[in-house]
């Protein structure tokens, strides 16, 4: 009887274990990486995908705070222009400074 319930066990964690390779996709993994050109391919598109997607997002986000500051510079906001005057002349001072090599 144990043997029975013991076999019913083992067959339930395989079907799990069979469940959870093929959610992986574990055998089209495998013939990727027996196909060293494809993978190479593969990895490439990724690669310049991820980088243009990176760049253009940095872009329309640094264009929106752009936007954003040019309309806080053309209100003449006097706190902002408290703080980059502080900015220019903390600048300016740095630049005035000698540099010992």
């Amino acid at each position: 009887m144990n043997e029975k319930k013991d076999l019913a066990t083992v067959k339930e964690h395989l079907e799990r274990l069979a469940m959870h390779l093929e959610r992986a996709q574990l055998a089209e993994y495998v013939q990727l990486l027996n196909r060293p050109l494809r993978l190479i391919t593969v990895n490439f598109i990724s690669g310049v995908a991820r980088g243009v997607g990176t760049g253009l997002g940095f872009t329309v986000i640094l264009a929106v705070l752009l936007l954003i500051l040019q309309e806080l510079a053309d209100r003449k906001l006097p706190l902002i222009g408290r703080y980059l005057a502080e900015i220019v002349r903390i600048v300016r001072a740095q630049l005035d400074t000698p540099h010992i090599p």
